[in-house]
């Protein structure tokens, strides 16, 4: 079951979205549904989010969002390498 989150995306995240081909509902998944969550190692307000996209032949997609305002602020999102 996927949790649902409220959440806003960055201007920049959302250019990022764009084009690295990121659909808004793979970031919705990261987060309701994410494999792991790590600390960011700058920003401590800022957590990751990573999760395999079947769509994108199992690619890593990490999502990078402050958790600590209403509604959740999605930094920027991309694929790992």
């Amino acid at each position: 079951m996927l949790i649902r989150v409220n959440m806003v995306l960055s201007n920049h995240a959302r250019a990022a979205c764009i084009e690295r081909g990121i659909v808004f509902e793979w970031i919705e998944r990261s987060l309701g549904n994410s494999v792991s969550i790590q600390r960011d190692s700058i920003s401590s307000s800022l957590l990751h989010a990573l999760i395999s996209v079947p769509e994108r032949d199992g690619r890593v997609l990490r999502v990078i969002y402050n958790p600590d305002v209403h509604p959740v602020r999605i930094v920027t999102v991309f694929f790992d390498r």
